[in-house]
């Protein structure tokens, strides 16, 4: 096996926790845990009943979890670093993307609002597949600025069976995704509920053998977050509790990385206006991404826009895919600069098992 980021051949540490994360990183993790944990704390306690509009102050975390963390992808277009990039990968970061903006838009405006609905399931599986993704990725992310090793095979089976689980329980229990269909099949939704309470004791059971120490517990309590994150699907039967807290976790978590690419190295130039541009984006495309959301029940002309913006969400899935793909050698040289500290240097050029495994960020 190759050796992976922190250098040792067998995927673990040799000492847990040996090399304290530079600040980013330690803030990084730590924001990363409160900003979660926190998201499905506020979506649990404001939560209204479920015939009821969400409070202000829910319907803000909303606001910011959802459109404005999608709006936020639009500043990095703004470097010139991600534009050459792009222009040398046109296919999946810029034509694919239109072209989902372009096909949702065609598709919302010609189909009846029934059919419409029944679209939005797939849809939301591939929403929230995105989330778990992600998932994956911080606990990657973690191990790797913890010099943990990689992730282990069946650590990240654990997350994406997790995941899996989460993902099915809410698309047979529509209700959760205020959808106006039909309840699936109990049983499935059962089953999907074993099954996600098999996948977290897997995933315990999967870290006992890592060493211990300092590093190993910060990385277990990531580890577990990333894990557990559909936990309110099964445990809460408000949607704003479910998929509501899972929504602005997700949403949060992005945003906090992309604060940290934003205010990049404390010596370099430029960092106020990045940070502002970055806030502007997200702010005013959120304000229109959030406003073509509610036009679902509308005419054709706004079932047309409210398709644009589904358009544009799928395209957020999959720049996101590309941009963050830290395997590649541009996407992990672009955060190792952008945010030093966050991801541990390599002793050779070679892709090994350690970054493939951190790769796995925000895909």
């Amino acid at each position: 096996m190759a050796a992976d980021a922190t250098g040792h051949e067998d995927g673990t540490a040799g000492t847990a926790g040996t090399a304290a994360p530079a600040g980013p990183a330690r803030f990084w993790l730590a924001g990363t845990v409160a900003l979660t944990l926190g998201a499905f704390a506020a979506a649990i306690a404001l939560a209204p009943p479920a015939s009821a509009p969400p409070a202000r102050g829910l319907a803000w975390l909303l606001f910011v979890g959802s459109s404005v963390h999608v709006a936020s992808t639009g500043w990095l277009y703004t470097l010139p670093e991600i534009r050459g990039y792009a222009h040398e990968r046109q296919a999946r970061l810029l034509l694919v993307p239109a072209a989902l903006i372009v096909a949702g838009a065609a598709a919302a405006a010609l189909v009846s609002p029934a059919t419409l609905t029944w679209c939005l399931l797939p849809y939301y599986g591939w929403q929230f597949f995105h989330f778990q993704k992600q998932n994956l990725g911080l606990a990657a992310l973690a191990a790797s600025s913890l010099h943990m090793g990689s992730l282990r095979p069946a650590e990240r089976r654990a997350i994406m069976t997790a995941g899996g689980a989460g993902i099915t329980g809410l698309i047979t229990h529509p209700g959760l995704l205020q959808l106006r269909l039909g309840p699936g099949p109990g049983w499935l939704y059962l089953t999907a509920e074993a099954v996600f309470a098999g996948a977290i004791a897997a995933g315990l059971a999967a870290t006992v053998t890592r060493p211990r120490g300092a590093g190993a517990y910060k990385f277990l309590i990531v580890y577990l977050v990333s894990l557990g994150f559909f936990a309110p699907v099964f445990a809460c039967g408000s949607p704003y509790a479910a998929a509501g807290g899972t929504t602005i976790a997700h949403g949060l978590q992005y945003l906090l990385l992309l604060g940290l690419v934003a205010a990049g190295n404390p010596r370099s130039g430029g960092r106020s206006l990045r940070l502002a541009a970055l806030g502007n984006i997200a702010l005013a495309g959120g304000l229109a991404l959030s406003t073509a959301s509610h036009l679902h029940g509308a005419g054709p002309a706004g079932r047309l826009v409210f398709g644009a913006y589904l358009g544009a969400v799928m395209a957020h899935f999959v720049i996101d895919a590309g941009l963050w793909r830290l395997r590649d050698p541009f996407p992990r040289a672009f955060l190792a600069a952008r945010a030093p500290g966050l991801l541990p240097p390599r002793a050779d050029d070679r892709v090994s098992a350690g970054d493939r495994s951190a790769a796995e960020l925000l895909t």
